[in-house]
């Protein structure tokens, strides 16, 4: 190969490198010098939080309507009877009375299921034979059915536990009706006691002569 021939590609190859780095040097400031592209980017979306529903307490049965079934004991013959009372009202059995302030059944909505009702028991006392009868309160406070050992009437003759409340909240197709259950005093016992639901029930003192239905 003459000199001259390697003197002529060395310039071909030379014209070629030079012409590669120029014109990547060109692209490059293009690329530089081309704007860029702005995306439009929208208010962030909120999540929609819905409100819970509120359970109104506008359709509860008043507390003048509802009835509650209270068993009563005559601990000396063993006689049980059901007596059936609205708040106010009272019964008198031989030589007792019951009276009903109020009741109250939770929710059905409640994880706790709890029926209670405010009764004060009034009994008959001769001090002597030859005195005149008086009536004394041994029990006024709330009674709970599912918790009965949360308030306990102690007398040697009588005793009174709360079995129903019949009312109805918005929701219920219907009032629940009379409970079934046997009229033994329940056993079971929950270790919480609901807050008290008519604590401004503020009932008469026992009166001297009572004027009450009898049983």
């Amino acid at each position: 190969m003459t000199r001259g021939r390697i003197i002529a590609i060395l310039v071909v190859i030379a014209a070629l490198f030079g012409a590669g780095v120029v014109g990547g040097m060109q692209f490059g400031d293009r690329l530089l010098k081309t704007p860029a592209t702005k995306v439009a980017i929208g208010p962030a979306t909120k999540p929609v939080i819905r409100a819970p529903v509120q359970m109104g307490q506008d359709n509860v049965t008043p507390m003048a309507e509802r009835v509650a079934t209270i068993a009563f004991l005559n601990k000396r013959n063993g006689e049980t009877r059901d007596l059936e009372m609205k708040p106010g009202e009272s019964r008198r059995v031989g030589d007792a009375i019951v009276r009903l302030a109020a009741c109250e059944r939770a929710a059905p909505w409640e994880p706790v299921p709890e029926t209670g009702a405010f009764v004060q028991l009034l009994v008959q006392y001769r001090e002597t034979r030859s005195s005149d009868p008086v009536w004394k309160r041994v029990f006024s406070g709330w009674l709970f059915k599912e918790s009965p050992s949360l308030n306990v009437i102690e007398h040697p003759i009588y005793d009174v536990w709360v079995k129903n409340c019949a009312m109805e909240y918005p929701g219920e197709e219907a009032p629940l009706e009379g409970d079934d259950a046997p009229s033994t005093r329940p056993a079971t016992a929950v270790p919480a006691r609901p807050a008290n639901p008519a604590t401004s029930a503020d009932l008469p003192s026992a009166p001297a002569t009572p004027s009450t239905d009898t049983e």
